[in-house]
């Protein structure tokens, strides 16, 4: 079995990058072995790819229902722990418990989501990365997985749909 080949493909505005999209399209090369790297954000559409999937929204979610029960402990456990009768109100009145479980679902749901994008992006990584330096100013560069067989024509394909530089990605400290 043959190891697979990382190829960089360069191009200077996005207009041919998306068409390098059609060209890997029409070579059977899938999205899933594509990656767009770009020094500013563009959308996955831009580039006629799919958006990507996410975990944050269920880390989001899993940290407000845990504030959720938090929250409640506070509000409604607590003050049967130590009660502490003022004025012939209830232990739990209302409004204030209504206003600790808000603020405790907030305060997970935001620590979570917080983690949960530290955990998506994998930061900090310091292992090498596919790279070049033209990347930084404004070259959009698409890395493609593929058999060795597959080089001459991808090549020619990404060449012919307006590429600066096709070549084999190296990997570089970033």
């Amino acid at each position: 079995m043959t190891e697979k080949l990382k190829i960089l493909a360069l191009f200077e505005d996005i207009d041919p990058a998306a068409h390098s999209m059609d060209a890997l399209h029409d070579l059977g090369i899938g999205h899933e072995e594509v990656e767009v790297i770009t020094g500013s954000p563009i959308k996955p559409e831009m580039m006629g790819r799919h958006h990507p999937h996410s975990k944050v929204p269920l880390f989001a979610f899993v940290g407000s229902v845990g504030g959720l029960f938090i929250g409640i402990l506070l509000a409604f456990v607590t003050p049967r722990l130590y009660p502490l009768n003022v004025g012939g109100k209830g232990l739990s009145p209302g409004a204030p418990s209504i206003v600790v479980i808000f603020e405790m679902i907030m305060l997970f749901m935001l620590i979570s989501t917080f983690l949960g994008v530290i955990f998506e992006s994998m930061f900090p990584d310091y292992t090498k990365k596919e790279y070049h330096p033209e990347i930084s100013d404004g070259h959009i560069a698409v890395l493609i997985d593929i058999e060795p067989d597959q080089q001459s024509a991808l090549e020619d394909a990404m060449k012919n749909a307006g590429a600066k530089t096709v070549r084999v990605a190296e990997r570089q400290q970033i």
